[in-house]
C-alpha cells in the first residue's frame, strides 16, 4: 500500500480543498457529499471554503435477477433517473421498475430524515453546487445525481472527487461546469486502492459531519499557525540555502548515497548550494563521485578533465559536450566553478588515481552519440568488434535527424525498422568480451571498458525509451528513472572496486521529481516510480534524499522545448502549497528535517501542493503546468527552502535571457 496517496477521506478532502480554492468564500456556494463515504471528503471542503455542507443521496435502481446491474436510480427530492437501455434490454415491465423505486424511495426518505435530523435541504436553484464523492468508478451514481440536481435550476454543477479512472472525469465533463479530478491511477482498480485507511463511513458519522459543519467557522486562508510554527521551530539556519558543516554532516551520517534535488532546473542557489555542499561531503566525508541527470558521454568528457586525463585545458572547455537542449543545466558559471574546483581538488590529493573524485552522467537521451562511443572504443581495442557494432547501430540509419525522437516515432508507429534485438546483441557482444578488454593497461583501461559498456547499455535504454515514448508518460518515465537508477548502482559497484571493495560513496544530483521518493506523490497514483523510490527500496539504510523549495524570485527556462534561455519572474507560490508555508516561516534560508518525532514532519505529512519547473516555465498555467500534491515529509529526508532566488547564469547569455534581467538601477533609471 505504499503508493496510496491518501492516509483517509478527510485528508482526501483537504487535497480537494486547495483544488477548489477559487470557491473560497463565496457565498452562492453548496457542498453537497453523497452518502456514506463522499460526505467525510465533502466536510473538510465545506470547511476550507466557508460553505454550507449538506448530503445528496442517490439510491440505485438494481434490475430484478441483475441487482448489481443499474437500471436507474432515484435521488434526494424523489427524481427518477432510468436507463432505458437496460429497462428495454432486460424487458422489466413498468410495474417492476415502480415497485423497485417505491423501495429504494422510501429507504432515500429515511436516510435523508436520519441524516438531517429535522433540518431542511438547502435552496439550491441559482447556486454554485459543489457534489463530492470518496471517488468514481463508472460514475454511475454521480451521473444520476447531475440529472437530479438540474431539477433544482442551480447557477453552476461543479463535480469534485479524490480518485477516479480518467476515461470517467473527461465523460462527467461533457455534462458539468467544471469536474474536479484530484488523481486520475492507471490502471484504475479500485476507489479504496487510492487510501491507506478506507473504513465504511457510519451513519452516525455522517451525522456528527452534518452537525460539526452546521457550526459557523470561517473560510481556511493562509497556513495554520501551529504548522508555521512547528517548521519554524525546527528550521536550521541555511544561508543562500548552505547549512553549516556540522548540520550536513550529521544530517548525511553514514548514508553511501546522497541525492540532492532542485525545483527547477534554473536557478542559481539550487546549484551553488548543492555544489557547496558536495564539496564538503567530498572533503570530509570521503565522497568519490557526482551522478548528475546528464548524458553519460558528454558527463564523462567532464570526468576525463576533472581527473587530468582529458584534452580539454579548462573547466569551460570540458561542459562544450553539453550541447543538447537545455545546455544552460550544466553550461551555467555555478557548473563552471564546480568542475574547477573538482580539478584542483584532485590535483592536490594523494593516493593516486583512486584518491580522485569524479562526475558522471546517468540520463539516457544520447543514443546516437553513446552509439558512437561504443564503435570509437571497439576500434581502439578490437576492429572486428567494432565493425560488428557499426552494422548493428546501423539499424538507426534510416531515420533522419539527430535525435532519437525521430526513430521512436517512426518505430512506435511502424513507418521503421525496431532496433531491439542489435541493441541487446551488441551490449551482449562487448560484455562477453569485457575480461580481455580490462586486461591492459589497470585502472584506465577499466575505466575505459565501464565507459564503453555503460554507453551500450544507454543505448539499449534509450532505444526503449524513445519507443515508449508514444506509449504514455508513465512508461516512459519510469523506464528512464529505472535506468538512472541502474546506471547509480553500476556506478557504485564499478567505483567500489576501484577503491579496493572499499564502498563508494556517490552524491547524485537531479531534479526533485526525480529525487523525492514518489510513493509520496501523486504521480504514484498514476503508476510512476522514480529514483528517490528505487533507492530507498534498493538501500534503505544507505541513503539520503533531500530536497530544495524556493517561493519567489528568477528563473531561467525557456517557453518552450528547444527554445532560447530566458530569464523568468518566479510568481510566489500558492496558497495551501509547502513553499507557501516555508514562506510564512519568515527566513530567508532554512534546512528542516523529517525524524520520525519531528513536529515538522507531522506538519508536512499531509498533502500540499509543490511546485516543480522543470526547463520549461509557464506561469501564465502555473496551477496546472507546475505543481502537483505530495506529502513532503514522506518525500524527502530534508528540504532546503531559499525564499528568493534568481536565475542561474548560463555561460551563453543570449538576447532573450538578458531582456529578462532587471537593471541594477531599477527603477530610478539612473
Amino acid at each position: 500500500m505504499a503508493d496510496r496517496l491518501f492516509r483517509d477521506r478527510s485528508e482526501a478532502g483537504r487535497v480537494l480543498a486547495g483544488l477548489l480554492e477559487h470557491y473560497r468564500g463565496r457565498p452562492d456556494v453548496v457542498v453537497l457529499g453523497l452518502p456514506r463515504g463522499g460526505v467525510p471528503v465533502a466536510y473538510e471542503v465545506a470547511t476550507a471554503l466557508g460553505g454550507p455542507l449538506d448530503v445528496f443521496l442517490v439510491r440505485k435502481l438494481g434490475a430484478p435477477g441483475h441487482e448489481e446491474l443499474a437500471m436507474g436510480a432515484i435521488a434526494s427530492g424523489g427524481t427518477l433517473v432510468l436507463n432505458e437501455d437496460v429497462v428495454r434490454g432486460l424487458g422489466v415491465r413498468p410495474e417492476v421498475v415502480q415497485r423497485v423505486a417505491e423501495r429504494e424511495g422510501r429507504e432515500l426518505l429515511r436516510r435523508e430524515q436520519a441524516y438531517r435530523q429535522g433540518r431542511p435541504a438547502p435552496e439550491l436553484a441559482g447556486a454554485t453546487v459543489i457534489v463530492i464523492d470518496d471517488g468514481l468508478a463508472t460514475g454511475a451514481s454521480m451521473r444520476a445525481a447531475i440529472q437530479a440536481l438540474r431539477q433544482h435550476r442551480p447557477a453552476r454543477i461543479v463535480v469534485a472527487v479524490p480518485a477516479a479512472p480518467e476515461s470517467t472525469c473527461r465523460e462527467l465533463d461533457a455534462l458539468v461546469d467544471e469536474v474536479v479530478c484530484a488523481t486520475t491511477p492507471s490502471p484504475f482498480l479500485a476507489v479504496g486502492q487510492s487510501y491507506w485507511d478506507f473504513a465504511q463511513t457510519t451513519d452516525e458519522e455522517v451525522r456528527d459531519f452534518l452537525r460539526a459543519a452546521a457550526t459557523a467557522r470561517p473560510a481556511a486562508g493562509a497556513q495554520g499557525p501551529t504548522e508555521v510554527a512547528a517548521v519554524g521551530s525546527e528550521a536550521i539556519s541555511a544561508p543562500d540555502g548552505v547549512p553549516d558543516d556540522d548540520a550536513l554532516l550529521d544530517l548525511v551520517g553514514d548514508a553511501r548515497l546522497v541525492l540532492i534535488g532542485e525545483a527547477s532546473h534554473g536557478t542559481h542557489e539550487f546549484y551553488a548550494a548543492r555544489a557547496r555542499m558536495t564539496q564538503r561531503l567530498i572533503e570530509e566525508k570521503g565522497f568519490c563521485a557526482v551522478a548528475a541527470e546528464a548524458d553519460w558521454p558528454d558527463a564523462y568528457r567532464v570526468d576525463r578533465y576533472v581527473r587530468g586525463r582529458g584534452d580539454d585545458p579548462t573547466a569551460e572547455a570540458a561542459l562544450r559536450g553539453f550541447e543538447r537542449f537545455p545546455s544552460w543545466m550544466w553550461r551555467n558559471t555555478a557548473v563552471v566553478d564546480f568542475v574547477g574546483w573538482l580539478r584542483e581538488h584532485n590535483d592536490r590529493v594523494g593516493g593516486g588515481e583512486r584518491a580522485k573524485a569524479g562526475f558522471y552522467g546517468l540520463d539516457l537521451y544520447s543514443l546516437h552519440r553513446s552509439a558512437h562511443e561504443v564503435i570509437a572504443y571497439l576500434e581502439g581495442v578490437d576492429p572486428a568488434a567494432a565493425a560488428r557494432a557499426r552494422r548493428r547501430y546501423a539499424c538507426f540509419d534510416h531515420v533522419s535527424g539527430s535525435d532519437g525522437q525521430a526513430y521512436g516515432f517512426a518505430a512506435a508507429f511502424g513507418a521503421g525498422d525496431v532496433c531491439e534485438q542489435e541493441v541487446v546483441e551488441q551490449l551482449v557482444d562487448l560484455q562477453r568480451h569485457a575480461l580481455d578488454y580490462a586486461r591492459r593497461d589497470g585502472l584506465p583501461a577499466q575505466d575505459e571498458l565501464f565507459y564503453a559498456e555503460q554507453n551500450a547499455r544507454t543505448v539499449k535504454a534509450a532505444e526503449a525509451y524513445y519507443r515508449a515514448m508514444f506509449s504514455g508518460r508513465a512508461s516512459s518515465w519510469n523506464l528512464r528513472d529505472r535506468h538512472m537508477a541502474d546506471t547509480l548502482d553500476a556506478l557504485a559497484v564499478h567505483l567500489s572496486r576501484r577503491h579496493r571493495g572499499h564502498p563508494a560513496r556517490i552524491v547524485m544530483w537531479a531534479h526533485n521529481s526525480h529525487l523525492g521518493d514518489a510513493r509520496a506523490t501523486e504521480g504514484a497514483a498514476n503508476g510512476e516510480l522514480n529514483v528517490g523510490q528505487l533507492v530507498r527500496e534498493r538501500h534503505p539504510r544507505d541513503c539520503c534524499l533531500i530536497g530544495f523549495t524556493t517561493y519567489t524570485g528568477t528563473v531561467t527556462a525557456a517557453d518552450d522545448w528547444e527554445g532560447p534561455a530566458e530569464r523568468k519572474r518566479v510568481r510566489p507560490a500558492l496558497a495551501d502549497s509547502v513553499e507557501e508555508l516555508f514562506h510564512e516561516v519568515g527566513e530567508k534560508g532554512f534546512l528542516v528535517r523529517f525524524g520520525a518525532a519531528s513536529a515538522a514532519a507531522r506538519a508536512l505529512r499531509p498533502p500540499r501542493l509543490q511546485r516543480a519547473i522543470g526547463v520549461i516555465y509557464r506561469p501564465e498555467t502555473e496551477r496546472q503546468s507546475h505543481y502537483f500534491r505530495a506529502r513532503v515529509a514522506d518525500q524527502f529526508d530534508a528540504v532546503i527552502h531559499v525564499d528568493d532566488t534568481r536565475a542561474v547564469e548560463p555561460l551563453e547569455r543570449t538576447a532573450a535571457w538578458e531582456r529578462g534581467e532587471v537593471p541594477e538601477t531599477y527603477p530610478f533609471a539612473v
